[in-house]
């Protein structure tokens, strides 16, 4: 799925089916429902992972823990707009894997 496709899934009822856990994650994000982004983030441990987690905690408002997320996730903290941010995260998690 291209970043495209992504975005304007978002319209649907029901997320895309075949999404990782950090894809619903972002998906549910984008769509103001940040209990269960936050909870489908914090089950995953993956560098990948802390860093949607970090993205979460920019949207809570909650620099500090942002903070101790982007370093587990070997990012520097953002401090772009939340979309920009968004934006670069699902285009880095849509990628196909390498080969």
């Amino acid at each position: 799925m291209n970043l495209k496709a992504f975005r304007a899934s978002l319209n649907d009822p029901e997320p895309p089916s075949g999404l990782t856990a950090l894809q619903h994650a972002l998906w549910h994000a984008a769509r103001g429902e940040w209990d269960l982004a936050h909870r489908l983030a914090q089950d995953d441990g993956s560098a990948e992972g802390a860093w949607v987690h970090a993205y979460l905690h920019r949207v809570e408002g909650d620099e500090g823990n942002a903070g101790y997320w982007y370093r587990r996730a070997g990012k520097p903290h953002c401090h772009d707009s939340l979309d920009a941010e968004w934006t670069a995260i699902a285009e880095s998690l849509l990628q196909p894997a390498p080969l």
